[in-house]
């Protein structure tokens, strides 16, 4: 770092993202995309049209996909914040609501640990359960800001929302942020409780099952006032932070349910079948509802698994860290990607 730098920041440990190469083509299972594209009415969105219109801002209200979400989920626009990126609606979320700290998993999504760094909110991090599970005990009446993802990230597992109801109840003096980015693929969403508890938020993104990934387009449903809250932040950085062809992309992505419905179906039968025969050759794999597996062989170290599979063309994500070091996170391909992966694990495994 330079000398110029900030203080505040010089222990900053920066979000490492998935990684993206550009110089060999991988079968890439290591960042969570969908493997499908996006529906037909998404690339009639983005179109001649709205390229040439590039020259001029973006709607800073976002209210034509407001407008799609709200008539999705049975709320008002003045219930939706829309982010760059589901990240964008964290980051501003740990910014509003940390003042008293902020409470999260030891293994979950790892800008949690960073976005409470950044904003120098304390944190409280819970220990998972050595089955990896999370006990919602753990978050009642914490005092605190709360974050879960749910699914849970990296390991797939997640709570009934009913748990998810007496956390909210329980911290009825702070906010209580739900983390859905992978609740398409089987688990069970908590948008329908925000209309009773206020100090409920929940996040969701375009990225996984929506196939939107590189869009980068987020959002956030919650009370009227909560949500004002994340617009005073937004409007104080960046108001025109979701780019036009996004904006026209995710509207579509929003009508076109069933596409992404029946994808997502799909996705959930290649991981059962990719599990089965993980399992089959010894691997340990923890009960995924998400676009993932997160499994580990005893004996074979996850670090080398990983190296092994990347020297053959194979991208799956390594978590270095004392409860997961033996772990790969593993994306769910297409069918035929998996059983490559399947192929080669059981060659490594042989050799």
């Amino acid at each position: 770092m330079s000398r110029y730098l900030n203080p505040l920041y010089k222990d900053l440990i920066p979000y490492t993202p998935g990684e993206q190469p550009q110089n060999r083509k991988y079968i890439k299972l290591n960042t969570n995309e969908s493997p499908y594209p996006p529906a037909p009415g998404v690339l009639d969105a983005v179109n001649r049209e709205e390229a040439e219109n590039l020259r001029l801002y973006s709607d800073p209200t976002v209210m034509p996909l407001k407008e799609a979400l709200a008539d999705r989920y049975d709320v008002r626009p003045e219930n939706i914040f829309v982010g760059n990126g589901s990240d964008d609606c964290l980051n501003f979320a740990f910014m509003a609501f940390g003042a008293d700290g902020a409470a999260f998993a030891d293994i979950t999504y790892g800008f949690y640990t960073v976005f409470a760094s950044l904003h120098h909110v304390r944190a409280d991090i819970k220990k998972l359960k050595e089955d990896y599970t999370l006990d919602p005990a753990d978050y009642r009446g914490c005092g605190k800001a709360v974050f879960i993802a749910n699914p849970n990230a990296p390991t797939g597992l997640s709570i009934p929302v009913s748990k998810i109801e007496e956390i909210a109840q329980s911290n009825a003096g702070h906010v209580v942020v739900i983390d859905e980015a992978y609740v398409d693929f089987g688990g069970e969403s908590a948008v329908p409780f925000v209309k009773k508890h206020p100090n409920l938020l929940v996040v969701q993104t375009f990225s996984k099952s929506r196939s939107l990934a590189g869009a980068r387009v987020g959002y956030a449903i919650g009370s009227e006032q909560v949500i004002a809250d994340l617009e005073t932040i937004r409007y104080s950085t960046n108001p025109y932070n979701i780019n036009r062809i996004s904006m026209a992309a995710a509207a579509a992505a929003v009508r076109d349910r069933a596409y992404y419905q029946a994808n997502c179906r799909k996705i959930m039968a290649v991981r059962q079948y990719t599990k089965d025969a993980l399992e089959k050759l010894g691997f340990r794999v923890l009960d995924s509802q998400a676009n993932f597996l997160f499994a580990e062989h005893p004996d074979y170290s996850g670090k080398t698994m990983y190296e092994q599979l990347k020297e053959r063309g194979i991208l799956v994500r390594h978590l270095p860290g004392k409860r997961t070091d033996n772990f790969n996170r593993i994306t769910i391909g297409t069918k035929e990607q998996m059983d490559a992966l399947l192929k080669t694990v059981e060659e490594i495994l042989n050799s």
